[in-house]
């Protein structure tokens, strides 16, 4: 396997990179447990959280070029690219904020005297395994937390990434990080199967599909490290009442097509109550077809091309298949090469393949349902339990509907609310564990209770 850069929007092939040898793999794994013997245990709080803090401004000095990177090397539209690019700076910087709150001792009541704390100390060297469809924010929300911990990373990010991993790396060492607490290792899949093995390395954290997640899984279960698991979603986005319609409409076209419709935790499923649906399929169907597909550097582009045109071409079996099995298209559903049309798809049973599955582009699937019960029925109705979307005028539905949602998140009334201090994560098949937040930080850490008489 090599790592290979492709502009998805005119299949240009920019740059490729060989896999690591196995003495490239060693060095790092080497260099990883060397330095975490002194990052980990004598550098202070502060002394990281002051670095990650010069590593946030880089990613903001140098935002126009690495926004220039992933335009290039997955097709995201630029004014997207940019966002990401400061997003990723502002999740840094929260940890740095926070780094003393987030290693302070816990203090614990106990029966009998003395005292008790709970002391959080680094594990490690950890091995991160990245997607490609937000290559500067997945890598911000997996290295910041555990840097500032003390623990030290490995970075295979996804092969379609080398110029924005390789970007990334030179940022920490230009920050002043000692060498080997952040690493970039372009390695195989195999090779990643060894490090997660080795052990020097105490955990993985991968974000990817349910197959990468389950051959992670299953190679860490076997040598007795931690996971941390981000898989697909398949997001329901409900709406039980609303007093203003088109709101509602414009939030869910928003959260279909963010990042071209290719974010786990984007919306995918509709689900909308009976006397409200007509109006909704109508403006809503509209809606996603005034956006169309067009280069991701064009002035206020909103949807770009796929990663890829084998992403496309899955997006297109899927809706095809959708059809034969009976799915009806309301609009859409056309590819050229990389770019997909904004897709709507109705008439959708659950004995059809593509109620199970995740759309991973432009393409939504829309539901009727009869009353609140019914909706909560189709949204529970996947194995995935990512995020979802509920929209109600009434705070007592909400309440209750949201605590009737089987998923890691819910967002009530709004979209596209992510922010530093959010908890990510899901259930069900959507994944194991927690990023982002003070809960991103406390997964891969060693919680020692200290006991005093």
């Amino acid at each position: 396997m090599t790592y290979t850069v492709t502009d998805p929007a005119t299949a240009t092939v920019h740059t490729t990179v060989e896999d690591f040898g196995d003495d490239q793999v060693e060095a790092a794994l080497a260099s990883a447990a060397d330095a975490h013997r002194t990052w980990g245990a004598t550098s202070t709080v502060a002394e990281r959280a002051g670095l990650l803090h010069r590593v946030a401004d880089l990613h903001r000095e140098r935002r126009e070029e690495l926004a220039d990177l992933i335009v290039t090397e997955m097709g995201k539209v630029r004014e997207g690219a940019l966002g990401e690019v400061d997003f990723a700076a502002d999740i840094i910087d929260y940890y740095a904020d926070n780094a003393e709150q987030i290693m302070r001792d816990q203090q614990l009541e106990i029966a009998g005297d003395g005292t008790a704390v709970i002391r959080r100390s680094s594990l490690g060297p950890l091995l991160g395994i990245m997607p490609w469809n937000f290559p500067y924010y997945q890598v911000a929300r997996f290295a910041a937390p555990n840097i500032v911990i003390g623990n030290t990373v490995l970075l295979k990010h996804a092969p379609q990434c080398p110029t924005s991993a390789a970007a990334i790396e030179q940022i920490y060492a230009d920050a002043g990080f000692p060498t080997g607490v952040y690493t970039n290792v372009f390695v195989s899949t195999d090779q990643a199967a060894a490090i997660i093995a080795d052990p020097r390395v105490q955990g993985v954290s991968l974000t990817g599909s349910e197959a990468a997640g389950a051959a992670v899984a299953e190679v860490a279960g076997r040598n007795l490290k931690k996971v941390v698991l981000e898989l697909g979603g398949s997001d329901p986005f409900i709406l039980l009442s609303t007093d203003d319609l088109d709101t509602v409409v414009q939030a869910a076209v928003d959260a279909r097509l963010d990042n071209s419709g290719q974010s786990c935790n984007g919306a995918k499923r509709f689900i909308v109550v009976d006397d409200l649906f007509d109006r909704f399929a109508e403006a809503f169907t509209a809606g996603m077809a005034a956006v169309r597909p067009v280069a991701p550097t064009e002035p206020d582009a909103v949807l770009g091309p796929l990663s890829s045109e084998r992403a496309a071409e899955r997006l297109e079996a899927q809706v095809q298949r959708a059809v034969e099995q009976g799915a009806r298209v309301l609009t859409g559903g056309g590819r050229d090469g990389a770019f997909f049309e904004p897709t709507v798809l109705t008439d959708v049973t659950p004995d059809m393949d593509v109620a199970g599955q995740e759309l991973f582009g432009p393409a939504a699937v829309l539901y009727r349902a009869a009353d609140e019960d019914e909706a909560v029925r189709i949204a529970n109705g996947t194995g995935y339990g990512l995020g979802s979307y509920l929209f109600t005028t009434d705070p007592d539905q909400a309440e209750r509907v949201a605590d009737r949602i089987e998923a890691g998140m819910v967002y009530v009334n709004l979209v596209l609310a992510d922010s530093p201090e959010l908890p990510f994560g899901g259930v069900k098949r959507s994944g194991i564990g927690r990023e982002l937040g003070y809960l991103g930080a406390d997964e891969f850490v060693n919680k020692k209770l200290i006991r005093t008489a």
